[in-house]
């Protein structure tokens, strides 16, 4: 890359993705600088953070987090300010200064900084999937009006990115299917029935992939799966019925594209989001990533399989959702969070995650979508549903 340094902000900074930005930034320091970082409540790591790229400014989600981040980078003598302001997450994705907006908030909470970079017309990095999947065609319609550029940073919506073709214009006429492809986490071959006995530890401990708690859980029920598939429905503009998704353990054909000559093109890589983040940093050029290069010849085989609808109900949830009406994908992502964070406290049982997200979808019915505020107020009403529910069955209730 050329020219002057592109400034980013980076929401979610010290989670996963947002580590894996900042070692992809360091290791192209004379194309990259750090605008802005934003976080939830590890102080420490976002001192670090600071220390090295001397953000101008940090955002804590947590005020107890904000002032203690505030205090000690002036006792370290370090220039980065922080922001508490309601809406300084917003404020950081969206300054003239900042050319690019890595999103890589987890959750719900991401979908108002997300649509702020998506109007100032920056180019969005977008690892926050609920922005897709709760603010849908809402927010489609922020990047075509904001002129932004919206670089997918999944490693299956950056295979499919890379497979497809340049003008997307031509999709509709080319294209005959999206196959996205999903690792099957660590109860691949586990018994169904033997699932509603899975602890927390075990649904954290992806045989492939280092990544958050949440989403390590959500691999392991392939509830992130169904949420890709309805990121991917808005990100290409796929119908339901032209995405599919197929099971492959070894985790190095990230996704595919199936043509109408019946041809397919697949992206491969080692499992390391580095290589996504790298690319949507530098597209349409490349740039280091540090991730080790294939090794073709001590590969394994490579292995595909249907998923099971029996071991992995909630991936089948994604479907229903994209039928339903305008908002249940939103809906779905809702209830997620809230059972997720319930089975992860020992709330509830594992199998019952789906059990939640499948009940709270079938109260959905004639959702308003139109606007951020009807979109926060259906996520609210889903989280309160949710939570009754896990109420309900944590206390002997039972469950559907």
């Amino acid at each position: 890359m050329t020219g002057s340094k592109q400034r980013i902000t980076v929401l979610g900074s010290t989670g996963s993705i947002g580590t894996n930005t900042l070692d992809v930034i360091a290791r192209n320091s004379d194309a990259f600088e750090v605008y802005a970082l934003c976080a939830a409540t590890q102080v420490q790591t976002m001192l670090q953070q600071c220390a090295q790229f001397k953000p101008q400014f940090a955002v804590m989600a947590n005020a107890q987090a904000s002032a203690e981040l505030a205090q000690r980078l002036k006792a370290e003598g370090l220039p980065t300010r922080v922001l508490d302001a309601p809406n300084a997450v917003c404020a950081i994705s969206q300054a003239p200064e900042v050319d690019m907006v890595m999103a890589a908030i987890v959750g719900a909470a991401g979908l108002e900084p997300c649509l702020a970079a998506a109007r100032a017309g920056k180019r969005l990095l977008l690892a926050n999937k609920e922005a897709l999947v709760v603010g849908g065609e809402l927010f489609m319609s922020a990047v075509r009006a904001g002129g932004a550029t919206l670089l997918p940073i999944d490693s299956e919506h950056s295979a499919i990115f890379q497979a497809l073709p340049e003008d997307p214009s031509t999709w509709a006429r080319r294209v005959e299917k999206i196959i996205l492809t999903a690792s099957g986490g660590p109860f691949r071959t586990r018994e169904a029935h033997t699932l509603r006995d899975v602890t927390p530890a075990q649904a954290v401990a992806h045989p492939n992939w280092v990544m958050g708690r949440k989403i390590s859980v959500d691999s392991a029920t392939m509830m992130n799966k169904a949420l890709e598939v309805i990121e991917a429905h808005h990100l290409f503009n796929a119908a339901p019925e032209r995405l599919d998704v197929v099971i492959h353990p070894q985790s190095v054909v990230h996704s595919m594209v199936q043509f109408n000559d019946r041809s397919v093109v697949a992206q491969l890589g080692t499992p390391d989001m580095r290589v996504p983040i790298a690319y949507g940093l530098s597209w349409p050029e490349r740039i280091a990533s540090g991730a080790q290069a294939m090794d073709f010849a001590a590969m394994a085989n490579l292995t595909f399989e249907l998923p099971c609808p029996k071991r992995f109900p909630g991936l089948f949830l994604a479907w229903d959702a994209l039928r339903g009406p305008a908002g249940s994908t939103a809906v779905l992502n809702a209830a997620n969070e809230v059972a997720v964070q319930a089975f992860l406290d020992e709330r509830i049982r594992f199998d019952q995650i789906v059990d939640v997200n499948k009940a709270v979808l079938n109260m959905a019915h004639e959702l308003g979508a139109d606007s951020v505020e009807a979109l926060l107020a259906l996520d609210a009403s889903a989280r309160r549903g949710a939570q009754a529910l896990v109420s309900q069955w944590s206390s002997g209730g039972g469950s559907v």
